[in-house]
């Protein structure tokens, strides 16, 4: 290893490392910037390398985290701005803290990757370790599977549409692994250049051979996805929710009028999106009335509402309407955003005020009858691979309805997006999504986007739902796939390290 390094030189290899984050954030959504991983990731190695002890490594990691999560994660601010008067003191923490405690999720497989000799050993030790980081952050403190370096490759496009197919088998987190490593062998110079162009094109074919031999079932219905482009603020008050909803309304009846010209055949369901309606649709008739009184007796809406329970308790819910009468189906969301909707038990202190909403019971198909089997996802929910399917009775599509208005203009509606878009081609079933303030979009069981409504817009989407693929393997063995995948390359990279070693000196 390195001879030891003094505070003058541990601090510029810190300032490197912050560097090296901060250009590794650039290929996340909405940059996808690749490059610059082939970039970033040798120079986190090279500075690994010039670590003295696994310590310097863990801080050298964590600089790079940090640097990389203050980018991918700014957008953290826009909330608090909504609430400033009450917040305005977390404006400054809220980004750097939030990066801090994300970056030690790259501290831990930095700081493994030093025990290792460099070269191969090295790079597979980061690999292995990193792609496990990561789904532990799926786990920790209630999770937060936040920009998984595996939707990096989600561009936009039919390049991106190659390159996220092997998802279907391995999920995000196989891609993220699969990213770490190509992107880390430059390090081992020429040969690692080659074999790293190499495997791009080899990861490219294998999403051409998927694409190829992916036949989905017939559309069996038609999908209108609603944006009514109400800001946080402005559903705020009453009045403006109500007049949001009326506005819901209209556009509704623009969809079934398009829907209906264009496919009298099929049935028609319409998405709206969470916290679209004000009203509780449970209990409230006259809203249900409007409602279908707006659409037709046979046409279904599927939208984003508040439920009260038992024992005063509330969920963020999401609702199917067809008619004035009960609702045919609900479902609660279950993975709740901490702070935001509860507070977590582990919190000394109590930040939300009030109660919170209170967690479902877990991923749920609705059988909506005239419908394909949908899985509904809210929000949040949509960010956690593997977690949100109930596979034991499996769907035609998913749902998402979403409120994206808290984080403005910002990275965070896109990267939401891109989350999305993995979660089709996991799970092989297309996606339907509804955002308040955009981005609404259908995306295929490919992950091939169908359209969209882009960011502070009104309007509608129509068209026919595309059909769902065969189960996926991901969707069969779910986060043991990427799990056992990075325990390998892990246990690899040990092996060779320890192998070197033992290697006598020539």
């Amino acid at each position: 290893m390195s001879r030891r390094c003094s505070r003058h030189a541990m601090r510029k290899l810190l300032i490197l490392a912050l560097i090296f984050g901060l250009i590794a954030g650039l290929a996340l959504p909405p940059f996808y910037l690749l490059p610059v991983l082939w970039i970033s990731l040798p120079g986190l190695l090279w500075l690994i390398g010039r670590a003295a002890t696994w310590r310097q490594a863990a801080l050298i990691g964590l600089a790079f985290g940090f640097g990389l999560n203050c980018l991918g994660l700014y957008w953290i601010t826009e909330p608090i701005l909504i609430e400033a008067a009450q917040f305005w003191w977390l404006v400054p923490f809220a980004t750097p803290g939030l990066a801090l405690v994300v970056g030690v999720f790259i501290a831990v497989p930095a700081a493994l990757a030093w025990m290792v000799p460099r070269g191969l050993a090295r790079i597979l030790v980061l690999t292995g370790a990193w792609t496990l980081a990561d789904l532990a952050q799926q786990f920790v403190l209630t999770g937060f599977p936040w920009n998984f370096w595996g939707t990096d490759v989600a561009v936009p496009g039919r390049l991106g549409t190659l390159l996220i197919q092997p998802a279907a088998w391995i999920g995000v987190l196989g891609l993220t692994l699969a990213l770490v490593f190509v992107a880390s062998l430059p390090a081992l110079g020429r040969r690692g250049i080659a074999a790293s162009v190499a495997l791009m094109a080899v990861w490219a074919g294998a999403g051409a051979a998927r694409l190829g031999t992916s036949h989905p079932a017939k559309p069996a219905a038609v999908i209108g996805l609603i944006q009514g482009d109400g800001t946080a603020e402005f559903v705020s008050t009453r009045e403006a929710a109500v007049a949001l909803f009326r506005r819901y309304l209209a556009l509704s009846a623009e969809a079934v009028a398009k829907a209906r010209a264009e496919h009298p055949d099929l049935p028609i369901a319409l998405l709206w999106p969470e916290t679209a309606s004000p009203f509780f649709l449970q209990t409230d008739v006259g809203a249900r009335q409007a409602i279908a009184e707006t659409v037709g007796p046979d046409v279904t809406v599927i939208t984003g509402m508040l439920r009260f329970g038992p024992h005063d308790t509330i969920f963020n819910s999401m609702g199917v309407v067809r008619g004035p009468g009960p609702l045919l189906a609900t479902y609660d969301k279950w993975h709740l955003v901490p702070f935001g909707e509860y507070e977590p038990d582990w919190m000394p202190l109590q930040v939300l005020p009030g109660q919170g909403f209170t967690p479902g019971t877990g991923p749920k198909t609705l059988h909506i009858p005239g419908l394909p089997p949908v899985g509904p996802i809210i929000c949040y929910e949509s960010v956690f691979s593997g977690q949100i399917i109930k596979e034991t009775d499996r769907p035609d599509w998913i749902a998402l309805v979403t409120n994206d208005a808290w984080f403005g203009d910002s990275s965070g509606p896109r990267q939401h997006l891109a989350a999305g878009r993995m979660r089709a081609v996991e799970e092989g079933m297309p996606l339907a999504r509804a955002a308040n303030t955009g981005i609404s979009a259908l995306f295929d069981a490919s992950g091939r986007e169908i359209g969209r409504i882009g960011m502070d817009r009104q309007g509608v989407f129509v068209a026919t739902l595309p059909g769902e693929l065969p189960p996926t393997l991901f969707s069969r063995l779910g986060l043991w796939a990427p799990a056992a995948l990075a325990l390998l390359t892990l246990l690899a990279g040990i092996c060779l390290g320890w192998r070197r070693r033992a290697m006598p000196a020539r």
